[in-house]
């Protein structure tokens, strides 16, 4: 979306309504090749798995009592981890993204979806093509209705009809769209194993960035961050989650999108203007140690629900 709508990362390509849906069209279609061709070619012999990493955050309905409010949360996940898990989990794109986009297409008079649609043989090829889901997760927002007037220059963020909100009191250690809300991914990890089958899961990203570097490298609020997430995942375990690992982002400050080095994720900080880069471990490593050694919190109370 960043790449082809907006333009805001590389390839910086602003082509707006339809440009990231025929990106993600090509990724979703050419991960299922890649995945055929291990299947066929190497899984035999070399016993491996192959699956797809997907970055979501949750959304959770302003009102848990108002249906338009818990739609919207619902098309506010599907937009994001549905485009591509429902797909490669189900066989196609998610409906609500089909009637949405559709319905807008239609309004612009175009002929045809701006989403792209599969054949037959398509669906079929990519269905079932991940032996497990990556989970990038970083933060949550509060979801309502929100209608945007089809007279609008069309855009991925007008089409799903909502509007996104964040409690001010969520802590918010980093930078200003990465809000802690660790019970967030409790309800992620649960959206997962209902949908798709309780998928074998793999956190392939979870952590969060400093915006006031601290000179003693005291990060307690990515220590606060780490704790809170991870005790929201042994939760999901407890729910019966099929989760087999947790990475967390990052284990060294290094080059960030289009914020270069200056958005730091690392536990490990780099001094970047030094040409050895040396790395200094900041208080969160000791603190990650500790979790790795005990598998977890060392005091089960830690994780009761």
């Amino acid at each position: 979306e960043k790449g082809y709508e907006t333009g805001e990362h590389a390839p910086g390509l602003k082509l707006g309504g339809c440009g990231a849906y025929k990106a993600a069209h090509h990724i979703i279609k050419t991960h299922a090749k890649v995945w055929h061709s291990y299947n066929n070619t190497w899984r035999r012999e070399q016993r491996g798995m192959v699956g797809i990493s997907l970055t979501s955050g949750w959304g959770e309905p302003v009102d848990p009592h108002s249906q338009t409010d818990r739609d919207a949360a619902e098309r506010y996940i599907q937009f994001h981890l549905g485009w591509f898990a429902n797909p490669i989990y189900r066989g196609d794109y998610p409906e609500v993204m089909k009637n949405y986009v559709g319905k807008k297409s239609a309004q612009q008079g175009l002929g045809t979806s701006r989403l792209p649609t599969f054949s037959v043989q398509e669906k079929t090829y990519i269905k079932g093509t991940s032996d497990f889901l990556g989970i990038g997760h970083f933060t949550t927002r509060y979801v309502l209705q929100k209608n945007f007037p089809f007279l609008q220059v069309s855009s991925y963020h007008t089409d799903h009809d909502l509007a996104e909100l964040v409690d001010p009191n969520w802590p918010a250690p980093g930078p200003k769209w990465l809000y802690s809300v660790p019970w967030g991914f409790r309800r992620l990890l649960n959206f997962i194993k209902t949908q798709y089958g309780n998928p074998l899961i793999y956190v392939t990203e979870n952590g969060v960035s400093e915006t006031v570097q601290c000179p003693q490298l005291c990060d307690e609020g990515r220590i606060q961050y780490l704790k809170g997430y991870i005790n929201e995942i042994l939760k999901a375990l407890n729910d019966g989650v099929n989760v087999k690992g947790y990475t967390a982002w990052s284990l060294l400050d290094k080059f960030e999108w289009n914020k270069g080095f200056s958005e730091r994720f690392g536990l490990y900080h780099i001094d970047f203007k030094n040409k050895n880069k040396p790395r200094y471990p900041k208080a969160s490593v000791d603190y990650y140690k500790k979790i790795i050694s005990a598998n977890g919190f060392p005091n089960p109370r830690e994780v009761m629900s």
